[in-house]
């Protein structure tokens, strides 16, 4: 296996020697360089694969934040760990805004410096999966859409690619948002097919009673306004393939022409007597109860068994937790495109808020706060008072009057985790408050909550809470 490679950038050498003697001996299968100013550490960086930076911010020369910035340009998957004096946490700040992972003050605490990097070298392999997995699933280029590393995706993917090589009809499955029509998407691009059509069929958006002529087509004359022929969307996709989303809406008069369609391989036009043999592939997608639906008669067994020969479930947001913070950057880099803004980002501690709340509505869902938040934005770092301003409600509903922590079916969760998130909730409200009252002044918020300053700012760092934002 490949050793992690860190490199540290200082100008003094014993700091240099010393850290280095300290983290070989805390990490064994890191591989440690060195480097006495930015432009010694720029080469070492173009000749090696480094993986991770530990970047004074005060150096003769270049300083740390004009190499944060190049390094911006040239080298942005690094994570880079800013190293300050006490009185420069203003700058090493504005270095978390340039794109630094994090920072940590001299001196050092062993303890917060080995878990910075413990974090830093599993931000870089969570990197580097999620670049593997993309290259993975999308074999074909840039065919697929999809984001995210977690076992459930995996496992989701994997099932993907296998059942696109196929010609089968395939049922999605799913709740709304998780990504459905995607998947279809994905699997005509990644087929054999992907240089033919695909036609995709909004179900519920056509009239029942123009529903089987734009399917199947109609001859002219077959009905009052059927000035000339029509081929179909059926026949428009041979050779190629067809979605039926929502396909649990198509009236039971037209399920059974439909029947026949996946019966027979073709199709015959409204008011037409003679039948057209077409090469197409089906994909389904719904996400009702189809058995339940045949229980009560409005959607045909036949049909439903004609449609399910094989079946993919899109996983829900709640089953791939861990893979929100690689999508909720994904939706912010393209929102930022979108709406033509600068480079915006969202807090890690905002993204474990996130990460924390239950997503009735799924990826679309996230999508969607993540598009309010950037578009609502004033900062280039999008952190919780943000989200708390949109409204956005970040823990998992609980009932404290009733049951004092509940999570999901009636499970009563630890009493360490509730009250954290308990006390998090409290912390958080109460110096955003105070920020607003005393306009960003620290030293004045300082007097009036009781806390010592040096108190207050690590408060504020925790929560990745930054007083200029509440200035007048």
């Amino acid at each position: 296996m490949t050793k992690d490679c860190l490199l540290i950038i200082d100008d003094e050498q014993d700091l240099r020697n010393g850290l280095k003697r300290m983290l070989s001996r805390r990490f064994e299968a890191l591989e440690i360089l060195t480097a006495a100013d930015a432009e010694s550490g720029l080469a070492v960086i173009e000749k090696f694969a480094i993986d991770l930076v530990l970047l004074d911010i005060k150096m003769p020369g270049m300083s740390g934040i004009e190499m944060l910035e190049q390094l911006g340009r040239t080298a942005p998957w690094l994570t880079t760990i800013m190293m300050t004096g006490h009185g420069s946490i203003e700058i090493a700040v504005e270095a978390i805004k340039l794109g630094a992972y994090d920072f940590i003050t001299k001196p050092f605490d062993k303890e917060d410096l080995c878990r910075l990097i413990s974090k830093g070298i599993e931000r870089k392999r969570l990197i580097q999966e999620n670049i593997r997995l993309k290259q993975q699933v999308g074999d074909m280029g840039s065919r697929t859409e999809f984001v995210g590393q977690s076992e459930p995706m995996r496992a989701f993917l994997g099932q993907l690619r296998t059942v696109a090589r196929s010609n089968y009809t395939t049922l999605v499955r799913g709740s709304s948002g998780t990504g459905k029509e995607l998947t279809a998407r994905a699997l005509h691009s990644l087929s054999g097919r992907h240089d033919k059509p695909l036609v995709m069929v909004n179900c519920p958006a056509i009239p029942e009673h123009l529903l089987e002529s734009e399917l199947f087509g109609h001859v002219r004359g077959a009905f009052t306004g059927a000035d000339y022929d029509r081929i179909g969307l059926f026949g428009e996709a041979d050779g190629g393939t067809i979605c039926l989303d929502e396909v649990a809406d198509i009236p039971i008069t037209v399920q059974s022409k439909l029947l026949r369609v996946l019966q027979e391989q073709e199709i015959m036009p409204l008011g037409g007597g003679i039948t057209k043999k077409i090469d197409v592939r089906v994909i389904a997608l719904t996400n009702l109860d189809l058995e339940e639906m045949i229980r009560e008669r409005t959607f045909r067994e036949d049909l439903f068994y004609r449609l399910n020969v094989v079946t993919l479930r899109t996983p829900s947001l709640d089953e791939i937790v861990d893979d929100i913070p690689l999508l909720v950057n994904n939706f912010t880099v393209q929102v930022c495109k979108e709406l033509e803004l600068p480079e915006r980002r969202f807090s890690l501690r905002a993204v474990n808020a996130l990460m924390q709340r239950q997503w009735p509505g799924n990826v679309r869902e996230l999508q969607n706060i993540v598009r309010r938040a950037v578009m609502f934005s004033t900062t280039d770092v999008i952190d919780i008072a943000e989200l708390q301003f949109l409204e956005v409600p970040l823990h998992k509903s609980t009932n404290y009057s009733d049951t004092h922590a509940l999570d999901g079916d009636d499970q009563i969760i630890e009493y360490k985790a509730a009250k954290e998130q308990a006390v998090d909730d409290f912390t958080m409200k109460y110096i955003v408050r105070l920020l607003q009252a005393t306009k960003g002044n620290v030293s004045h918020g300082a007097d009036v909550s009781g806390v010592s300053r040096t108190a207050l700012q690590k408060i504020m760092r925790r929560y990745n809470i930054n007083g200029a934002d509440y200035r007048v």
